[in-house]
């Protein structure tokens, strides 16, 4: 068989052409993958932007906007759809610019704020494309929840004496409206928080209407007061005019405090148990039944009674005169927010009456009782208020059954009654007990032993 002869320069044509389709073909595949391949970039880099989005609206705008941007008072929400389609330009020049007439000041740094172009953009995803269930358990978990209530009930019996009065009717539409839309920053009855300043106050009584008018409308500048022109119409600005100028004829306790559930996650949760178990469980039990040294939690009548407010005050300033300690020292707000919660997370299944149970500790430990120093359940000793302690001003529920020398008496669940020393000990205590005394006896018996022989 005659040999094939290959020439080099067709070896060189061929290489050429397999070379020149593999490019054809790898540029074509690239082609048809580019669009995914872009499209999952995009995603990536949104999911990131999204994430520091959502820690820099806790940090920046949850006061404001709300944990999950529903809006509080005149600040309008950003969880609408009507921004999640609106042009990225507008919301970025707002957000670094500001809104004239209203609270919401510029953010860019090139204006003064604290924000780069970054991270504005990053807001701007967030808005426009973010989870805001998941921007809010952000909020919460960060601790950075907005503590204060926004939305009160007026007292209807006194809205009903008040519209009795002259100009009456104007004066309780201005009770409700300050309920629903002004209590958030002003507090209970125009007190002021540390938001805003109070209005019950001579010295805001004391300026002209036409000055107070325009405060309502066009806000402060450089604060959170907004203005409410767009918000409200003439008549209800009219009627909170009405309120501001005549407030000292409203009786105390028309518009008390608000009780808003305080926001929970998994996470918040599962540091709320940690720190009850750490903290709490040694006393009121390891579910919250009670025990000998401290009243059940866990029951029906006690969590329908107490809102989360009162729950956070007990626990944040203690209670009088009895083995509850003030953990406000040792716990930040958002770990007492936390273990009110967890405790919270427990009405749903509360039993009607409780069944307290016999905690373990030292027997030398023994019950601790008014006017000692109780052993706190994480170890130390708190000394007890004296009677002459400022008492705090109860947050909201029925507080003085729960406040050791108030209302409850020696009725009140809070009162650890002193027990004998005899029912505080358990069989491990007892068990030790004994064979203390046996070793004891024993060495004495050794000892006088001793004795004998040495005076032989």
């Amino acid at each position: 068989m005659k040999p094939i002869h290959i020439k080099p320069r067709t070896i060189e044509i061929l290489a050429g052409i397999i070379a020149t389709a593999m490019i054809v073909t790898g540029i074509a595949l690239y082609a048809w993958n580019e669009p995914s391949r872009l499209q999952q970039a995009q995603a990536a880099q949104l999911a990131v932007d999204l994430d520091g989005a959502m820690t820099l609206y806790a940090h920046n705008c949850a006061v404001c906007h709300g944990a999950a941007g529903e809006g509080i008072g005149a600040n309008p929400a950003l969880s609408t759809p009507a921004l999640q389609t609106s042009d990225p330009e507008s919301i970025t020049k707002i957000i670094s610019r500001g809104l004239y007439g209203s609270a919401m000041p510029a953010w860019s740094l090139e204006d003064g704020g604290p924000l780069s172009e970054y991270q504005i953009d990053q807001l701007v995803s967030l808005i426009q494309n973010g989870d805001w269930q998941a921007t809010q358990e952000r909020v919460v978990n960060l601790g950075l929840a907005p503590l204060i209530p926004f939305v009160s009930e007026a007292d209807p019996e006194i809205l009903a004496g008040l519209a009795a009065l002259p100009e009456g009717g104007a004066l309780a539409t201005g009770i409700s409206l300050y309920a629903e839309n002004c209590v958030a920053c002003h507090g209970a009855d125009g007190a002021g928080t540390t938001l805003a300043p109070a209005l019950n106050d001579p010295t805001v009584r004391a300026q002209s209407a036409e000055a107070l008018e325009r405060t309502l409308r066009l806000g402060v500048a450089g604060t959170l007061m907004a203005g409410w022109e767009k918000a409200l119409d003439d008549e209800q600005i009219a009627a909170l005019l009405e309120l501001m100028l005549r407030w000292d004829e409203v009786p105390g306790g028309a518009i008390p405090a608000p009780d808003e559930p305080i926001l929970v996650t998994e996470e918040s949760l599962a540091l709320g148990s940690e720190l009850y178990t750490a903290s709490c469980a040694n006393c009121h039990g390891p579910t919250g039944e009670g025990s000998q040294r401290a009243p059940s939690l866990n029951v029906r009548s006690y969590l329908a009674e107490t809102p989360d407010a009162a729950l956070q005050q007990i626990i944040t300033l203690g209670v009088p005169e009895t083995s509850m300690p003030a953990w406000g020292d040792r716990l930040i707000e958002a770990q007492i927010q936390a273990i009110v919660g967890f405790i919270r997370s427990w009405e749903p299944t509360a039993p009607e009456v409780a069944q307290p149970v016999r905690v373990r500790g030292p027997w030398w430990q023994g019950s601790t009782s008014a006017g000692s120093s109780p052993q706190l359940p994480s170890g130390g000793a708190t000394t007890s208020a004296s009677p002459d302690t400022a008492q705090p001003t109860p947050v909201g529920g029925d507080l003085g059954k729960h406040q050791g020398s108030g209302a409850g008496g020696a009725n009140s669940p809070w009162v650890v009654q002193e027990l004998p020393w005899y029912q505080t000990l358990d069989p491990r205590s007892i068990a030790l007990g004994l064979g203390v005394v046996f070793l004891a006896s024993l060495l004495v018996l050794v000892a006088l032993r001793g004795l004998r022989r040495l005076n032989r």
